[in-house]
């Protein structure tokens, strides 16, 4: 009695399946099509891309030489970098993202830098200089940084509003538990001139941090650039921070504090000579206009 019923259920299901095939056999198949500009400038990314610099260090023997026409030469050389980390990867990355810019401007390429919090991110750093100058060269002097901590901010970039080149924004907010200049090489430390404990960052109107980024620039609000102009001696390399723009902004040019608990130096066979603490209560970039001589 129970067998009859058991197999018109097994009948039906397996029509259903069958009937279910044929309709997906004859549904016709979508190709693909080519987007147009219009619609590839209406795609909006929503997480952007992020990447992680956990456990990077980089070293080698590379050059980099500047020579004026008149002979002058300066290089710097032997760059070293490494990051002590959250040992959880990707747990505070960069992220960096395609963004609308301000009413009438282009999007903007925004790189947003971690937050390091808990200033888990730490770089370690040195390189050498040297240079010839008035028949005087001098080599293999080194700049050394430890445990240099950044604190978000970041950088942007797009289109500048008038001419070419490459308008670009930057917000930083800094720690470097020591800066060394060592003339006798980065390894000899017993001659040298150390600045410890330096901050940068932002600032109130009574000068006190605020535990934020100092927006040095912005692409809308006060836009810095790179481009080269031209004068009647040719084409210059150009770099420029504008005037506040009120109709993007505040009109006010941010303020940002500078802080060095100390400054020493040191010599062989001689008393350290301590220079104690500096500060800069609140500084303003209004205006920036850098042209390279040929």
């Amino acid at each position: 009695m129970h067998g009859a019923p058991a197999r018109s259920i097994c009948k039906a299901a397996l029509l259903v399946l069958a009937a279910s095939a044929a309709l997906t056999l004859a549904a016709p198949v979508l190709a693909l099509e080519p987007l147009s500009d219009a619609a590839l400038s209406a795609v909006r990314g929503r997480d952007g891309v992020s990447f992680d610099l956990n456990g990077f260090a980089m070293s080698g023997d590379a050059r980099v030489s500047y020579t004026t026409p008149i002979g002058t030469t300066l290089y710097v050389e032997k760059f070293t970098a490494s990051r002590s980390d959250n040992p959880l990867p990707f747990s505070d990355p960069y992220t960096l993202d395609i963004v609308p810019g301000a009413a009438g401007l282009a999007d903007v390429v925004n790189i947003a830098f971690p937050q390091n919090t808990y200033a888990q991110q730490r770089w370690q750093m040195a390189y050498d200089w040297g240079m010839t100058a008035n028949g005087v060269t001098r080599e293999q002097s080194s700049v050394v940084i430890k445990d240099l901590v950044l604190y978000g901010g970041g950088l942007q970039f797009t289109t500048p509003q008038v001419n070419d080149g490459v308008a670009f924004g930057a917000a930083l907010r800094m720690d470097i538990g020591q800066l060394s200049l060592r003339p006798r090489g980065r390894t000899d430390d017993t001659e040298a001139m150390v600045w410890n404990g330096i901050h940068v960052g932002a600032v109130d109107g009574s000068g006190m941090f605020t535990n934020t980024p100092w927006m040095l620039a912005n692409v809308a609000s006060q836009p810095a650039v790179i481009n080269a102009l031209s004068d009647e001696t040719g084409p210059r390399l150009h770099i420029g921070i504008d005037w506040p723009d009120s109709r993007y902004g505040s009109g006010v040019a941010p303020a940002g504090g500078i802080v060095v608990d100390n400054i020493s130096f040191v010599s062989p066979a001689q008393p350290t000579v301590d220079l104690g603490s500096s500060r800069i209560g609140s500084i303003q970039i209004q205006y920036l206009d850098i042209k390279f001589k040929h």
